[in-house]
C-alpha cells in the first residue's frame, strides 16, 4: 500500500522546507517540521490531494470509481454524488470524505475518514488505508497531533507498512519527537532499504539530534541510491553548510535548481543561495 506520490513529496518538503531555511535559524533551533501544509496549499492542484486512493481499496464497482474520478475535476459534484448515493455504504463514505477534502474542509474530511476507518466491516489493510488518508489529511488541516493518532491507528492495522511508517515518522517529528521518529523511519528502511525518502528523513532527524556524521551517511547513501534525488541535495546542502563548506553548500543548491528550477526544492535552494549571497548579517 503507497501512499499516492504527490502528497507524500509534499511532506518531504514540509520536512524541508524548514530544515533549509534552519541553516538561518540555527540560533533559534527551529524546528524543520513546523510548518503544517494547509487548505489553501493542499486545494492549489488536485495532485496534492490524498485521492484517488490505490488498492486495497474499501469499495469496488463503477459507481465508487466514477465518483472517485470527479474529484480532480469536480469535487462537490462527486460530493452530490456522495450524498444522493443511498447505497452506496463504504464507497459513498469514502468518496464524500475525499470531496470535502478536496473542496478545502480538511479537518471534516479526516473526521469523516476517521470514521469510515472504525466502522467499516472491510479487512484490515484496506481500513489501515483509509487511517493513513485521514492522517494525511489532518497534516493538511495542519492538526499534527491527530494526524500521529490516525497514522498510530492505521498502523494498528497493518504494522509493516512503510508507508504508514514514513508518515507517522513525518508526524512525530513535526512534534519534535525526533528519536520516536527515527524509530519509525528505521522500521521502514529494516523493510525497504532503498527508500530514499526515509533516507532524507532520517538524516534531518539526526541533524536536530546533533548527529550530523549520521546525517551525512543516509544522505550519501541516498544520493548513492539516486544522485539527483534533489531533497537529499537539499539535506546535503544544509550539512555541508553547517561544517562551514560555504563551496559545497553552493554547489549542491545550483544542482538542485538545474535540476528542478520550478519545484519547491528549487526555491528553497535558491532561497539559500540568495542568503549564502548576502552574507552573514541577512543570515
Amino acid at each position: 500500500m503507497k501512499s499516492p506520490a504527490p502528497l507524500h513529496v509534499l511532506l518531504m518538503i514540509l520536512l524541508l522546507a524548514g530544515a533549509g531555511s534552519g541553516v538561518w535559524w540555527l540560533s533559534q533551533d527551529q524546528s524543520p517540521f513546523s510548518a503544517p501544509i494547509n487548505d489553501e496549499n493542499a486545494t492549489d492542484s488536485a495532485e496534492d490531494l490524498p485521492v484517488p486512493p490505490v488498492p486495497p481499496r474499501i469499495a469496488q464497482g463503477a459507481d465508487y470509481d466514477r465518483c472517485l474520478s470527479m474529484l480532480t475535476t469536480d469535487p462537490s459534484g462527486a460530493y452530490q454524488m456522495a450524498e444522493n448515493w443511498k447505497t452506496g455504504g463504504d464507497g459513498a463514505a469514502h468518496c464524500a470524505a475525499l470531496a470535502e477534502i478536496a473542496l478545502g474542509n480538511a479537518e471534516t474530511g479526516a473526521r469523516m475518514l476517521e470514521t469510515l476507518g472504525t466502522t467499516s466491516k472491510a479487512p484490515a489493510i484496506a481500513r489501515a488505508s483509509i487511517f493513513g488518508q485521514a492522517d494525511q489529511a489532518w497534516i493538511i488541516a495542519g492538526n499534527t497531533q491527530k494526524a500521529l493518532e490516525a497514522a498510530s491507528h492505521a498502523l494498528a492495522l497493518a504494522p509493516d507498512d512503510p508507508d504508514l511508517l514514513i508518515d507517522r515518522a513525518v508526524a512525530f517529528a513535526t512534534l519534535e519527537h525526533f528519536k520516536e521518529a527515527i524509530a519509525d523511519l528505521n522500521h521502514a528502511l529494516d523493510i525497504d532499504s532503498r527508500r530514499t525518502d526515509a533516507l532524507v528523513y532520517r538524516a534531518a532527524c539526526l541533524r536536530r539530534l546533533d548527529k550530523p556524521d549520521q546525517a551525512a551517511d543516509d544522505i550519501a547513501r541516498a544520493l548513492d541510491q539516486d544522485p539527483d534525488n534533489v531533497d537529499a541535495l537539499l539535506e546535503r546542502g544544509i550539512l555541508r553548510q553547517r561544517q562551514g563548506n560555504e563551496d559545497g553548500a553552493r554547489q549542491d543548491w545550483e544542482r538542485i535548481i538545474s535540476l528542478a528550477p520550478d519545484s519547491a526544492t528549487g526555491d528553497l535552494a535558491a532561497q539559500n543561495l540568495a542568503l549564502q549571497e548576502a552574507g552573514p548579517e541577512r543570515k
